[in-house]
């Protein structure tokens, strides 16, 4: 029996994903998480195999809750099933050590077989993903500015690009304006914007504009 956590913030996607796995009889949902907060306890209170992660939940960014969670229990199989379709967040997220990575696009078969795959030790990433790793790892690979930012980085450029102020994003993400500002102005720098057109523009241009909710 394959022994999961479903983590999202939406209470009707747990329970469609709960839908799908009920329909497969070596699999078994042991508990759910709607933040940061709630994926550790799980994590600390429950043995299981696969953690399914939404990437984007309240409180710790996705790709720090992904470290966090190796951390705790480094055998722990993660599979992010996310809405972004880019493919940096795919590639940042295997690189902080997710084993698979689904669009919340992709079909209910594809969900069981990514379980199925990681939960017996393997990976599950596109074509795209795993030659987007591969070209990383070639040295002297060119690589779009934005794949040099921190994960954290990324974070605060992903919000100001959806148009968020730097105070939202202090509180959004639980840290100082200042410390905010900080990774505003190092962003800025390592891409070579001058100003916030720019980086909207680098955004559009990059498929990274993602409509941010509330």
């Amino acid at each position: 029996m394959i022994r999961i956590v479903i983590a999202d913030d939406h209470a009707i996607v747990r329970e469609g994903l709960k839908r799908i796995v009920s329909e497969v009889k070596d699999m078994q949902v042991l508990g759910e998480a709607a933040d940061g907060t709630q994926v550790m306890q799980r994590v600390r209170e429950l043995e299981f195999d696969v953690l399914v992660l939404d990437l984007s939940m309240p409180g710790r960014s996705g790709m720090e809750l992904i470290k966090l969670v190796r951390a705790e229990k480094p055998k722990l199989r993660i599979l992010v099933l996310s809405m972004h379709q880019e493919l940096q967040y795919a590639v940042r997220a295997i690189k902080s050590g997710a084993s698979g990575y689904l669009t919340k696009e992709s079909a209910p078969s594809q969900l069981e077989q990514a379980i199925r795959k990681i939960a017996g030790g393997g990976a599950y990433v596109s074509a795209e993903v795993a030659e987007q790793l591969a070209l990383g790892a070639m040295p002297g690979s060119e690589v779009d500015p934005h794949s040099s930012l921190s994960d954290r980085e990324f974070e605060v450029f992903r919000l100001l690009a959806a148009g968020v102020s730097v105070t939202d994003i202090a509180a959004r993400l639980k840290l100082s304006v200042k410390t905010v500002s900080t990774h505003k102005a190092n962003l800025m720098q390592k891409m070579g914007l001058n100003n916030a057109t720019e980086l909207i523009r680098y955004a559009i241009k990059h498929g990274l504009a993602d409509s941010i909710e509330p």
